[in-house]
Order: structure tokens, then C-alpha cells, then sequence
């Protein structure tokens, strides 16, 4: 009888190599994760959504209105923000009483963009539902959050450069809830850790969301 093979564990090392580097190469020139961190994109997005952002895709396409995509915010380029681009260079982008025009047309949203605050407020005290008229400069957008009454964007900070564009969002990999009550990790760290670990299992059915995983972004 033949002996039987020894473990090859000099070829899973290699196979385990192999699959960190093409996760590695992945991340770093095709797809990246972002992570939801406020209300801004409610309801197509919640806080605690983590997304699939395509990095290469405009590379080869232009933005045009209605993307989601994630972008360096221009206020603090190492924060990352994700909305949806409303306008492109050239157009004119003016918002009414919370109503969007482009071009002097009201902007058809498929898409749920939603206001929760029932007072309008006139332009010269805020441009959060009276903006502009204003023409998107060359090489920028104006971008939006689609809960428009809770977003910080371009009608507070401005126009976005292009240049800052990271990727298109794709679709929801993961949804964990934000608890404010959860543990935190902390030095002497092995405490915590058990704490963290048994809290979010006593949790779990609150804190994971299922069902938004696959979520499309459009």
C-alpha cells in the first residue's frame, strides 16, 4: 500500500497568498467599500450600509445625472461622502420651494428623494430649498443627498470637482446598524472585545439588516 500524501500545506500557503494579492490588486485599482455614516441617502440608503463602489468605471464613462457615486469631500479631502449627481458641467442647476430644475426643467426623480421638513426657507437664509440659479463650471457637478432636508452638499459647499470622484456606487454588500449604545474597543482591549462580542450577538437580529443586503444602488 502507498502512503498516503502528506498535507500540502506549502501549496495552500501559496493558494492563501495568491487570493490576499488578488484581493489586494482588487482594492486597490477595481472596487472599494464605503460605509454609510449618516441619514443623507435615505431611503435608498441607510446609515450602517456598506457599499460596493466601482472604481474604474469613469475611466470609461462620463458622469451623468442620477449616478451615486463616492468622492474626497471637498471640505476635507481624507472624508469620503457619497451622493447623486443632480447636474454636469455646463448645466443649470436652480432649486424652487424644494423643487429641482436643470436647465429650466423640473428633474423627473425615479429614484426616492424625500423631504421630511415641511418649511420652505427662503434662498437669502439658506440654500437648502431655494438655490441658485447657478451654471455647473467646467469640470465639476453639483451632487445631492437624496433625504434633501438632512444632507450637507452641494448647495452648502458648493460644486464638486470631478477630479475627486472615487468610483460609482454599485450595490449593498453588508448592513449593520449604528448603536450608540454598543461597547467601544478600548485598552486593556480583551474585556472590550468580550463585551463587544456578546452585546452584538445579544443584538444581532437588531443590529444586522438582512434583507438590504444586494440593495442596489440606482
Amino acid at each position: 500500500m502507498h502512503r498516503k500524501d502528506k498535507f500540502p500545506l506549502k501549496g495552500y500557503i501559496k493558494i492563501a497568498l495568491l487570493v490576499i494579492l488578488i484581493a489586494v490588486l482588487l482594492r486597490a485599482f477595481v472596487v472599494q467599500s464605503y460605509k454609510l455614516p449618516s441619514s443623507s441617502m435615505e431611503d435608498l440608503l441607510i446609515a450602517g450600509d456598506f457599499v460596493m463602489v466601482n472604481k474604474l468605471h469613469y475611466r470609461y464613462n462620463q458622469p451623468k445625472p442620477g449616478d451615486v457615486i463616492v468622492f474626497k469631500y471637498p471640505l476635507n479631502p481624507s472624508k469620503n461622502m457619497l451622493q447623486r449627481i443632480m447636474a454636469t458641467e455646463g448645466q443649470t442647476v436652480e432649486i424652487k420651494n424644494k423643487i429641482v430644475y436643470v436647465d429650466d426643467k423640473i428633474v423627473t426623480e425615479p429614484y426616492t428623494a424625500k423631504h421630511t421638513d415641511q418649511r420652505i426657507f427662503p434662498g437669502d437664509y439658506s440654500p437648502r430649498d431655494n438655490f441658485g440659479p447657478m451654471q455647473v463650471p467646467e469640470g465639476h457637478l453639483f451632487v445631492l443627498g437624496d433625504n434633501r432636508d438632512n444632507s450637507k452638499d452641494s448647495r452648502e459647499w458648493g460644486f464638486l470637482d470631478a477630479n475627486l470622484i472615487k468610483g460609482k456606487a454599485l450595490f449593498v454588500y453588508w448592513s449593520w446598524a449604528v448603536d450608540p449604545n454598543a461597547p467601544k474597543f478600548r485598552s486593556p482591549y480583551i474585556t472590550p472585545l468580550l463585551e463587544i462580542i456578546f452585546y452584538n450577538l445579544g443584538h444581532l437580529t437588531d443590529r444586522l439588516h438582512l434583507s438590504r443586503i444586494g440593495t442596489v444602488v440606482v
